[in-house]
Formats: C-alpha cells, structure tokens, sequence
C-alpha cells in the first residue's frame, strides 16, 4: 500500500461532519465579517450611545430568543438524526411537524413578552428606557426564528448544512443593508426627538426582523422543494409502528427543555453584566449616556470582534452532534472519541492564533475596523482575546454534553459558572472599580470556568482525555511566534510607510502563512489527519510539495 493510498482510506463519515461543519463555519465567518461591516457605519451613524441601546436591546431579544427558540435547531436535528439513521423516516417527520408546532406557539407567546413589557424590561432592570423602542421593533423575530429554526433543525438531522448556511447568509445582508439604511433615516427623520440615538437603534433592530423573514422566505422554499424530492422516502413503510404524537412531543420537551437551560445560563452572562453595570455604575453616579457609551464599545466592538471566530466553534458543534448521535445509536464509541477529538482539535488550530493575533494587534485592529484608536478599545481588545479560545472549547464541549445526553450537565456547569461570574463582576465593579475592565475579566472567566467543568464531566463519562500537546501546546508555541512576528512587520511596514493599514495588511497574511506552517513542522497536524480535516487532501499535497511532510 502506497503513503498516498494509505492517508485517503478513510471511513466514509470519518471527515464529512468536519466538511459539513466547515460549510456551516464558513457560512458562519461570512456572516461574522458582514456583521463588522456594517457595523462601522451603523456605529457612525448612532454614535457609541446608539450602539449602547442597540446592544442592550439585543441582549434582551437574545434571552427571549433563548428561552422560546433558539434551541429548536439543535433539539430537531437530534432527534430526526436518531430516526433517520434507524429509517424511521414517518417518525422524523412527525418529530418536524410537532417541532413547528411548538415553535409557533412559544415564539407568538416570547414576541407578545417582549413587545408588551419592552418599557418596563428596559427601564427596570437595565435601566436603559432608551432600549424599549428598538426591542419593540425586535419583538416579532423571535416568532420568525421559531420557524426558520425547526426548518434549519429538518436539514441538519439529515446532516444537510446548506440550507443553513445560505439562509444565514442572506439573512445577514439583507440586516445589514436595511441596518445601515434605516439607521440613518430614523436618525434623520427624528433628529427633534428626545432621544435620536434610540430611534437609530430601533432602525438597527428593524434589520433583524427584516433579515429574518428573507432568510424564512428561502428556508421555506428550500423545505418545499426537499418535500417534493422525497415525498416517495416519507411513504415506505417502517419495520416498526409509527411513534405517537404525545411519545414524539415528549421527546422533544424532554430533549429541548435541558438544550433551553443550558443556552440560557451559558447566555445569560452578557445579560447580567450589563443589567449588573447599568445598577452598579448608575448608582455610581454615572448617566445612561455614559454607561450606553461604554457598553457601546463593550458590546458594539469588542465581544462583537471576539465572537467572529467563535462562530467557528458555533458552527462545528452544530454539525457534530448529529454526527455523534448517529455514532452513539450504532454504539460505535470509538466513532464518538474521534469526533470529538477532531473537532476539538480543529477548533483549537484556529481559535488560538486569532486570540493572539487580537491581543498583539488589538491597537491597530480596533482602529482599523470600528475607526477607534482609544487606548480603551485597545485594552479591552488586548485584556479580553483569551475569551476567543475559552468561548470556543466551551461551546464545543457543550455541543458533546448535548450530543451524548448529557444535557443536565451542560446546564449545571453554566449555572455554577455564571454564579461564580456574578461574584467576580460584583466585587470588580462595586469594589475595586474596575468599571468595564471588570465586564471583560468576567466574561473570560466564565468561559474558563465552563470549560473545566465540561472536561471533567465528558472525561467522566466518556473516559476520554484530550490529547494535550499537539491541540493545546504547539498550536500556543507557534501561535506565540507567529504573534511575535506579526507585531515586528506591523511596526517595521509602519515605520517605514506611516500607515498601520498597510502594516496590517502586510504582517496579518504573512503570519498566517508562518503560522501554517509551524503547525505542519512542529506536527501538531499529522499526515494522517489531515485528509480528516476540511481540504486536508489539497493541503497535504501543497506541503508534500514544498517538502514539509516527506
């Protein structure tokens, strides 16, 4: 058996979860960078107190969205994904049908919550009345996600991540586009208001809901033309009875309801700090202008650059569980262990060089993006980049717990960690003063925090340990050098030109590439993973090419 024949015999699922999750991670960046882009503007047109209503709004939507839908996708694609693998596919279809259902009537009942109570949901607990009008336009999403998400779950059980990742596409243009454009007229046609910073926002917010019925609308088309296609497939009958309607409901609830906890108090963090900094610093004698004005920049620039290549995570532990169902209903255990060790491991190739890349460029990046050269923005950048790491092992882990019934854990350890977050961001900001470095310190952690536990319990249960130093300990050496490296361009392009943009344009691509192929040198990806991995085949042979690998 030749080298060449050796390295490509592979089962076929062996990497097909990780090309599907890649499709989906792409979708994912995609979206991520559209969201920076507009952004820049939305942030220039409202101003960081814009930007400060517009995020405490939307972390409202996002704990609503939470606790009515946000979780259906996941819930869907796990239990159509245990059907489909046994061909039960009458079953997968009642599972689809009772999840629209259900979706339908939580979201109607989390809409009719957030556009009645926005005033008081705003003025009371986060003292922000600015934020009622653009959570009240928001409102109607949640019902729209609802939908969309028990559509995107039908697709993903099949292990279909398409569907998704071109509906979130869409989505995210068309919220860009009507963001930006709303934004400025709202600010314009209300520029005698009390308030025109929170009209700008709720012209943000009618993005949103804009986006998400362009993203339903194709979803809709999507699971038409799917229907017709395999119309035959829903009519063979099954070697066992169909499942009732009260069992397939059951199910559900049962999967759902621990999916719903978890989100919610792994998600609940960014709620609380800006509930907490809103009490704490008005108390202070802060004004809303001046606490939305650092939200703003909190919210608006940093966790929104943070969460870029956390999406990666998002999206890789989406496609995965499926892919472990299908696993662990074979009782192929071993299957289970190698995905998991691939995914995690892929993630940890990619989230590490980005949080050092963030902390050495912070400066530059944040000028460059957002127009910010405050030594703030910078700090907050530089102080917070571990949380990219810690955020994506944590949303990882929790996307295993889930996918091995192990939900309640995965609810357990965010309440634990978020009880010990309140704590530390309690002291920080009533105490030592730290005002919104104490947000950042926080937020990383509770990711940490998570991640410890996490390990512990899929350790437990799984007898499974990461291997430790070529997915964490390489990746960090040769991210710490491509860092080094990366700051030496970025200041002698600089020195040289006397514009950083060209310095960042110059030093990022070349420390990628450095850093490829540190990764290659140092094996912390071995021959024989490489064709597991998203265009592993292609890469293998470029590095045969220029002799990395032999």
């Amino acid at each position: 058996m030749t080298k060449e024949t050796k390295t490509t015999s592979k089962s076929p699922d062996s990497g097909n979860f990780l090309i599907q999750g890649s499709i989906l991670a792409a979708a994912g960046i995609i979206v991520r960078l559209i969201g920076l882009l507009y952004k820049v503007p939305m942030t220039r047109i409202l101003g960081t107190e814009g930007i400060g209503y517009y995020n405490t709004a939307y972390e409202i939507y996002n704990i609503g969205l939470i606790l009515s839908s946000y979780s259906l996708p996941l819930a869907i694609s796990k239990l159509i994904a245990a059907r489909r693998i046994r061909g039960r596919y009458q079953d997968a279809r009642r599972v689809y049908l009772c999840g629209m259902a259900f979706g339908i009537t939580v979201g109607t009942a989390m809409t009719a919550i957030l556009l009645f109570g926005s005033s008081w949901i705003t003025e009371t607990i986060f003292k922000s009345p600015g934020s009622a009008l653009p959570l009240a336009v928001m409102a109607p999403t949640v019902l729209v996600f609802s939908v969309m998400g028990i559509i995107r779950g039908y697709f993903q059980g099949f292990g279909n991540m398409i569907p998704t990742s071109v509906s979130q596409i869409i989505e995210q243009v068309i919220h860009a586009a009507v963001s930006i454009v709303a934004s400025y007229l709202f600010i314009r046609w209300f520029a005698d208001a009390a308030s025109p910073a929170s009209y700008g926002a709720a012209g943000g917010t009618l993005g949103t809901l804009t986006g998400a019925l362009a993203a339903l609308i194709f979803l809709s088309a999507m699971m038409l033309r799917h229907r017709k296609s395999q119309a035959e497939l829903y009519r063979r009958p099954q070697s066992v009875s169909t499942e009732s309607w009260k069992s397939v409901f059951w199910a559900l609830l049962v999967t759902l309801t621990p999916i719903i906890l978890s989100q919610f108090v792994y998600q609940l963090s960014g709620s609380v700090d800006n509930s907490m900094f809103g009490q704490i610093m008005s108390a202070k004698g802060l004004t809303e202008k001046e606490r939305m004005s650092l939200l703003g920049i909190y919210g608006g620039e940093y966790r929104l650059l943070t969460n870029v290549p956390v999406a990666i995570a998002s999206s890789l532990g989406t496609s995965m569980i499926p892919s472990i169902v299908a696993s662990k209903t074979q009782r192929d255990f071993p299957a289970v262990q190698k995905k998991i060790r691939l995914t995690v491991k892929f993630n940890m190739l990619i989230a590490i060089p980005c949080a050092v890349g963030m902390g050495v460029l912070a400066g530059p990046i944040m000028r460059l993006i957002f127009g910010d050269n405050s030594a703030l923005a910078r700090n907050l950048l530089t102080l917070g980049a571990p949380a990219v790491i810690f955020f994506s092992l944590s949303t990882v882990t929790n996307a295993v717990l889930q996918g091995i019934d192990l939900m309640r854990k995965s609810v357990t350890h965010s309440a634990i960690s978020l009880a010990l977050h309140v704590i530390l961001v309690y002291v920080l900001l009533q105490h030592f003063n730290m005002g919104i470095y104490g947000l950042v310190i926080g937020n990383v952690t509770f990711a940490l925090a998570v991640c410890i536990l996490n390990w512990l319990a899929i350790g437990k249960a799984l007898k499974y340990r990461q291997e430790i130093k070529t997915t964490f300990l390489l990746p960090l050496v040769s991210s710490a050098v491509m860092g080094a490296f990366a700051l030496a361009v970025y200041r002698l392009v600089t020195s040289i030109t006397g514009y950083y943009q060209l310095g960042i344009l110059v030093s990022v691509p070349l420390a990628m590439i450095l850093y490829g192929i540190l990764i290659i040198l140092t094996k912390s990806v071995t021959e024989e993973e490489l064709p597991d991995m998203p265009f592993g085949m292609r890469i293998l042979r470029l590095c045969r090419k220029a002799r990395l690998i032999r």
